[in-house]
């Protein structure tokens, strides 16, 4: 008999609504801290701390601040993972609890994964590097390549929680969430899941990074007044302003939610 969880169950496009949110930013480690902080102004743009930055010409970024990852990992699986894993497990697990889903077996054979990530473990590619050169091939570490994969995001969440619906990553640069977002979105319209856990994750405030986009005169310097850095559509703008974090949004055939009375979104 062949395995028919993925086969469209109308010809129909279904309707799609959001039921869960979970967020990890430069300005909250939750949804709530985040949206307080927009709203009342607060800018996540600082001077970076993550590297010595002294001798770049762009000197702040948005850094995720006061992160453990040992709230939502143990210290065995953080070693499997870099740090973009790390903060798209956190905002994935604030979005689970947030949507209330009780999942069935059933409801993981039609539940799927679509995490957007740009570039991925960069910070553990330099790290990785150094080590090469300084301490040889044998000191690299086993968990160097599942650390750095873009898809890695998508693949740890699904097998934390046991997801078994389509997995992989959308990489689009900037748009690689919205991307994530519609692709993960048409799997439900169109009868292929349930439910899809999807959104974006990126942490790549390291040397390379500032160094490469400001090499490309990419990235504001107002070292000055950081907090003022980030203004897209001001007519004396000089930049975007690298930062790290992640989102997560837990979609669901409306019909679904419905049935649960689930909180709805949008």
């Amino acid at each position: 008999m062949s395995d028919n969880r993925f086969t469209r169950r109308t010809i129909e496009q279904r309707r799609v609504v959001i039921t869960g949110l979970g967020t990890i930013t430069p300005l909250g480690l939750t949804v709530k801290q985040s949206w307080e902080n927009v709203i009342n102004g607060k800018s996540g743009i600082a001077h970076i701390t993550q590297f010595n930055a002294q001798d770049f010409s762009a000197q702040i970024a948005g850094e995720v601040k006061g992160f453990d990852p040992g709230d939502v990992l143990s210290s065995k699986e953080q070693k499997k993972m870099g740090r973009f894993i790390h903060l798209s497990m956190a905002a994935t697990e604030e979005a689970l609890q947030d949507c209330g889903l009780e999942f069935s077996e059933e409801l993981k054979d039609r539940t799927g994964t679509i995490i957007g990530v740009g570039i991925g473990g960069l910070p553990n590619i330099e790290e990785q590097h150094k080590t090469l050169l300084e301490r040889g091939p044998r000191r690299i570490s086993p968990f160097f390549i599942p650390s750095i994969l873009t898809n890695l995001a998508s693949g740890q969440i699904s097998i934390k929680y046991g997801f078994r619906g389509p997995n992989y990553t959308v990489t689009s640069a900037c748009s690689s969430g919205s991307h994530s977002l519609g692709e993960a979105a048409n799997y439900i319209r169109n009868g292929l899941c349930d439910v899809m856990i999807t959104g974006g994750a990126e942490a790549s405030v390291t040397g390379l990074a500032v160094g490469g986009f400001s090499s490309m005169k990419a990235l504001s310097t107002r070292n000055d007044t950081p907090e003022a850095a980030s203004r897209p559509w001001d007519k004396d703008r000089d930049g975007f302003v690298l930062a790290e974090g992640a989102a997560t949004l837990i979609l669901e055939d409306y019909e679904h939610a419905l049935r649960r009375n689930a909180h709805i979104y949008g």
